[in-house]
């Protein structure tokens, strides 16, 4: 099966902060993968060039074999740091908005899973906690038919009850040939979702391996190795 995202020498720069430096990585179909690492090392600056919102300084990075684009915003689902539905909308409204503006959006399965969460769809998004309208936001992402999901920071600032809900959510709702990308510092929260990790500190890549692979040759949980690495 050919990779879904592949980095050659992937490099970012703003003035003289390096915030990638040569990059090579490449993912496979079918894998949840956690992007992991501290605060500033990188992890946004890759999955923003991953959607096309940055264009890299040196190197290349195709998903699918395309170069970011028209193409690859069909194939890729992305979930931002920060909430981004306008206050104003009813939550039935961003669901037409998703459905409008993607031809693979699922309008079915984002009713079920906002009928699993009792929430009602005529709710504005300005009456409803951050950590439910972090829920709606994943819910829109992961009613996609998408071929890759970028999900940055998907349980920060979250209850732990909401970040089960959100954890449950991206493992139930992908399908087994797509890949789900998903940034956080937050491991022992999700390490048990994981198929395969990869650190990366200070814009440098430290480890691309399987979770199995680790606890296997390490003897060692994911989090007590990243603790390891990056001196938590």
């Amino acid at each position: 099966m050919s990779a879904i995202l592949e980095c050659n020498s992937l490099t970012k720069k703003y003035a003289s902060l390096t915030a990638l430096n040569n990059i090579n990585l490449s993912l496979e179909r079918g894998r949840i993968i956690g992007l992991l690492g501290p605060n500033g090392s990188g992890k946004t600056t890759l999955i923003k060039l991953i959607n096309g919102l940055l264009v890299p300084t040196s190197g290349t990075l195709k998903i699918a074999g395309n170069l970011p684009g028209t193409a690859t915003k069909k194939v890729v689902s992305y979930l931002p740091e920060k909430t981004y539905l306008p206050d104003w909308m009813k939550v039935s409204e961003t669901i037409d908005f998703f459905k409008d503006f993607y031809e693979d959006f699922d309008e079915k399965k984002a009713y079920e899973m906002l009928d699993r969460l009792h929430l009602d769809p005529q709710k504005r998004m300005k009456t409803l906690s951050k950590g439910t309208k972090e829920k709606v936001q994943l819910i829109l992402v992961m009613s996609r038919k998408a071929d890759l999901y970028c999900l940055d920071e998907p349980i920060g600032g979250v209850d732990p009850a909401a970040r089960d809900y959100i954890l449950n959510t991206i493992i139930s709702n992908y399908n087994e040939n797509a890949t789900v990308l998903i940034s956080t510092h937050l491991i022992a929260d999700i390490e048990n979702v994981l198929d395969e990790v990869v650190f990366i500190k200070e814009g440098s890549l430290m480890l691309h391996a399987s979770v199995d692979d680790i606890r296997t040759k390490e003897g060692k949980s994911i989090d007590t190795l990243f603790r390891e690495v990056f001196k938590c």
